[in-house]
């Protein structure tokens, strides 16, 4: 198919789709990433399909694999291009036709197929496109397997084989929803705002609010890979601002919010606040772990320190496991301590048996969300969330910090932390209770405020966030010391905001 390997010329080199163009930057470290035709052409998208297929081989997985794309103008195309470079080596490809993302990890069980490759670019303008990848249900590739394939992809390294298919699978959207209604009826009409973004989303999750039983406010539903509002991603301001506003003016109970691929879910409660994701997810660990006393939940290290310190928390020996930032990374840490579920700061939420499959799913979120709403049928979302212990927390505040450096500033800044620590040094004026490093450093002090510092994962940036149980002057004394450590390092640029 490719005589040649794979290379990341100019792109005007391929204007007539005569090689394989991919750029090695769009692999990273848990799915993939480019421009559509300025850093990938379809020949390229082929030759993706044709690697993914070579690492199925070497992984030893039955070659078997479903796939879906989301509503862009040229989704379609890109998902048709990577499926015959998955039969070429050959794969049995399950097509589900237009999906969301968790749609595509439900058909891996619903299928009984070990494997998946979702074209989408989430919640990234028109012009992207990526592909979200697995071979272990429900996990989906990491930085080992995602290295691999850029270097079976970028050297040409194929294996042809015998035996690909192709099956068109109608109607599937109908029984994903169908499983997640399943058994859900709420005992109380709640008002919902029901927030797309024109995403892929609005062809979903209306549909699943109204056969649970609620009353659906619809914004900015209708499919538009143009994004003619706003971007579709649930941390996004001009997202949050708009669910706000719609839930005031409608009066409604709650306002959820879905990102492009409908993999994560946004809250706005019923006096029009957004609440942070983290906090969220303690409503929800606090909600679940009256079913499931003693469970154990996955936190990434950007998330509030509650999850540890929560009273209520702590009454039903809750146990909390502070892991890496990415959807990859902590999906695979619930599978492995078969957590009840997994929350990252970003909104992707993961819900393991017996509440879910272990995969990340925007609308299984909202169900959860409007169940916990129905079990406290006296209390508004803005009673739930006044009710946890107050914090005073920073946004992700990202310095600047070139991609050749960053690891090693944040190595340095680990170094540091660890030598205080075992000196006894006070830091900003009390002992350091505890250092978490399996993502960069998180240093929390006797009083509960804690520090983090980690690299990003695909830009130039360093990751900083601070909290504080105590008060905003403790938070800000926080951020300053962490700050003043990184400032240590020259390497270490401009933040894009700062408290």
């Amino acid at each position: 198919m490719f005589p040649t390997p794979v290379s990341d010329l100019a792109p005007n080199t391929y204007a007539y789709e005569t090689t394989p163009l991919v750029k090695p930057t769009g692999f990273r470290e848990y799915d993939a990433r480019w421009l559509f035709e300025k850093e990938l052409n379809l020949m390229g998208v082929q030759a993706l399909g044709l690697g993914l297929g070579t690492l199925l081989h070497e992984m030893g997985v039955p070659l078997e694999l479903a796939t879906g794309h989301d509503y862009r103008a040229y989704s379609a195309s890109i998902k048709l291009a990577l499926i015959s470079g998955l039969m070429a080596a050959g794969v049995r490809v399950h097509d589900i036709g237009l999906a969301l993302s968790p749609m595509a990890y439900f058909a891996q069980f619903a299928l009984d197929v070990p494997a998946v490759a979702m074209v989408t670019a989430s919640h990234n303008d028109n012009g992207w496109t990526g592909v979200k990848m697995g071979a272990q249900r429900p996990v989906t590739f990491g930085p080992v397997e995602m290295t691999r394939l850029k270097e079976i992809v970028l050297a040409g390294a194929f294996r042809f084989a015998e035996g690909g298919s192709y099956r068109y699978v109608d109607n599937f959207g109908a029984r994903y929803l169908d499983d997640l209604a399943s058994g859900v009826k709420l005992s109380r009409k709640l008002k919902v705002v029901a927030a797309c973004g024109n995403g892929t989303a609005g062809a979903f999750a209306p549909q699943l609010l109204e056969r649970i039983g609620c009353e659906v406010v619809p914004l900015d539903t209708e499919l538009d890979y143009n994004f003619p509002h706003y971007n579709p991603n649930p941390e996004d301001l001009h997202m949050l601002h708009a669910m706000a506003d719609k839930v005031r003016e409608s009066g409604a109970d709650v306002g959820l919010g879905f990102d492009g691929d409908g993999d994560r879910c946004g809250v706005v409660d019923n006096k029009g606040e957004e609440i942070f994701a983290d906090k969220i997810g303690v409503m929800l660990a606090r909600d679940l772990s009256k079913l499931h006393p003693g469970a154990t939940f996955v936190v990434d290290v950007k998330s509030t320190g509650l999850f540890a310190t929560d009273p209520e928390l702590l009454s039903r020996n809750v146990k909390a496991d502070y892991w890496k930032t990415g959807h990859s990374y902590i999906k695979r840490r619930v599978t492995e301590l078969k957590a009840l579920a997994g929350f990252e700061k970003s909104g992707h939420f993961f819900f393991n048996a017996p509440v879910g499959r272990g995969y990340d799913d925007g609308l299984l979120t909202a169900v959860h969300v409007l169940q916990m709403l129905d079990r406290n049928p006296t209390k508004s979302m803005s009673d739930l969330y006044a009710a946890l212990p107050k914090t005073w927390g920073s946004p992700t505040m990202s310095p600047h910090c070139a991609d050749e450096t960053k690891y090693g500033v944040v190595d340095k800044v680990i170094a540091r932390f660890q030598k205080m620590e075992a000196e006894g040094v006070a830091f900003t004026g009390q002992k350091i209770r505890d250092l978490v490093t399996v993502n960069g450093v998180r240093v929390t002090t006797a009083d509960g405020t804690w520090g983090l510092v980690r690299a990003s994962s695909n830009k130039p940036e360093l990751v900083v966030v601070v909290e504080s149980p105590v008060s905003e002057a403790r938070m800000r004394e926080m951020f300053h010391a962490v700050d003043a450590v990184l400032r240590e390092n020259p390497e270490v640029g401009a933040y894009n905001q700062t408290i």
